[in-house]
């Protein structure tokens, strides 16, 4: 009998609860594998919503960041269709509005991002009128993915002031509105709790890493786009487990 009790202090789990642990591992593992196959045969859809900065103006189309991300999925092993780019350099928040009003969509999509604003700063906008077009912008890229907020994803406003284009101009005030714009839009993007993806430091190494900029002179290069495709699949994938 001592012998017994000596047997039953030193098992941490009576044989019940092993059973228990037993199931709740197997359970766990079969819902780790179940996930593992869904990420495998389905094929997700992706729709990117932006200006210059979503097409990749000066780079090759296979190196923008939608591009990037959905190569960068591939390479995962997740079955991806080719992004749906709804984009145009120069584009403000109602012009994208308008487009958009224009464009018939297979919705829903499966992510959604969305980065627009740098031609309302560009060309002396309101902030007040920026932040009632960017919410609404915001409201229809959730629509477009069926509701699913944490499947949406805000990316914030380069900083075009570091580059060899904005030469001659007050590099300061432009980094403020900038800075004011993006305050706007991830503001917005935590009321309807999407993502948002704060890119702009990147964009700002360009002032000590010229290689980071596109032979204009003016937007990103497909270097800096690869580490904004990075995050963006890093959120991909944690919402499609």
């Amino acid at each position: 009998m001592i012998v017994t009790m000596k047997y039953i202090r030193l098992n941490k789990y009576s044989i019940p609860q092993r059973t228990q642990m037993k199931n709740l591992v197997v359970l766990l593992f079969s819902l780790l594998i179940s996930s593992k196959a869904f990420m495998q045969t389905k094929t997700f859809t992706y729709l990117a919503l932006g200006d210059s900065y979503t097409i990749g103006e000066s780079v090759p189309m296979s190196k923008n960041f939608p591009n990037q991300t959905a190569a960068l999925l591939k390479k995962a092993g997740i079955k991806m269709e080719a992004p749906t780019i709804i984009a145009k350099t120069g584009w403000t928040t109602d012009e994208l509005q308008e487009q958009l009003s224009r464009t018939r969509l297979a919705v829903p999509f499966d992510f959604v991002t969305l980065l627009i604003g740098v031609n309302n700063q560009y060309r002396g906008r309101s902030a007040d009128e920026y932040a009632k077009q960017f919410e609404e912008l915001l409201q229809q890229a959730i629509g477009y993915a069926d509701g699913k907020t944490d499947h949406v994803i805000v990316v914030s406003i380069p900083d075009w002031g570091v580059t060899p284009f904005a030469e001659r101009r007050d590099r300061k005030q432009i980094a403020k509105e900038i800075d004011l714009y993006n305050s706007i839009n991830e503001r917005i993007s935590k009321e309807y709790k999407v993502h948002y993806i704060n890119i702009t430091p990147f964009t700002r190494e360009a002032t000590t890493d010229k290689a980071l900029v596109a032979k204009d002179g003016l937007h990103p290069s497909a270097k800096d786009y690869a580490r904004w495709a990075e995050k963006i699949k890093e959120v991909m994938i944690k919402e499609m487990k």
